[in-house]
């Protein structure tokens, strides 16, 4: 005679696929459709008569650069619209977490010390984040990184910062404290959660190139761990803002006086 599950078994099971086809939605309309554009970015790059170490990427470009006005809404727009996967993220932890952003440590409630530990994670990832690109680019496996190309105009600066504070709660309220939760509750172990969240953080980095792919995986490998041991997402935002930061604002004020970026 053929066994009968019983129905808490087969009600787990729905929900584990329930909770991972979730997930699978949220990556597509947000990062995991990212993921699949850099692919296709880096094949059309690698397909290109030029090698992949001569081509340049560039980032928060001006989109209608006689127009300031314009090309100031749209981007706030580029760094609005992409919010919107944050809250629903956030929305949909709701439907089990009372209070989902305390849950996954998205608040106030220790400002010195993730403010302490955000600045620590970004110094441990940025120094041999730099020395991997440059390295990178040197072994032909890497693009150039235009980091920002917005004209000298009174708003280019707080739009890079505003850039780098959207980048980093889209990625890390989305990548690890939505993701990890979900994946927690739907029983994958905690080795594959990281693991696989580090290699989605690094598919959609890969229109830079493999060494912005590596460097990025590396990033989620030690940004998994240390909400693994935390579980406050908030010093992730705060490295990643800082990292942001520095990569655009940074560029913007250093490129035009040095010929290594």
């Amino acid at each position: 005679m053929t066994p009968v599950v019983p129905a808490a078994s087969e009600g787990s099971v729905t929900r584990r696929q329930r909770l991972v086809t979730e997930t699978v939605l949220v990556l597509g309309v947000s990062l995991g459709a990212s993921a699949v554009w850099a692919l296709l970015s880096l094949i059309r790059k690698l397909t290109a008569p030029t090698p992949l170490a001569q081509q340049t990427t560039a980032m928060n470009t001006s989109r209608v650069p006689d127009r300031p006005w314009l090309d100031l809404a749209y981007q706030l727009a580029d760094i609005l619209l992409p919010l919107v996967p944050v809250l629903l993220a956030l929305f949909l932890l709701s439907q089990d977490l009372p209070r989902p952003h305390r849950s996954i440590g998205l608040d106030l409630a220790r400002p010195g010390r993730d403010t302490v530990a955000g600045l620590g994670l970004a110094a441990l990832i940025g120094l041999p984040g730099l020395a991997l690109y440059l390295g990178a680019r040197e072994l032909g496996v890497n693009t150039t990184i235009s980091a920002a190309g917005l004209p000298a105009i009174w708003w280019g600066i707080p739009v890079l910062v505003l850039a780098a504070v959207g980048n980093a709660l889209l990625e890390e309220v989305v990548m690890v404290g939505y993701l990890f939760t979900r994946w927690a509750q739907a029983g994958w172990s905690t080795v594959t959660i990281v693991v696989t969240s580090a290699l989605v953080r690094g598919s959609y980095h890969l229109y830079q190139g493999f060494g912005g792919f590596v460097g990025n995986v590396a990033m989620g490998l030690i940004l998994g761990l240390v909400y693994v041991r935390t579980k406050r997402v908030m010093p992730l935002v705060i490295a990643h803002t800082v990292l942001d930061v520095v990569a655009f604002v940074g560029y913007a004020l250093v490129a035009p006086h040095v010929s290594w970026l």
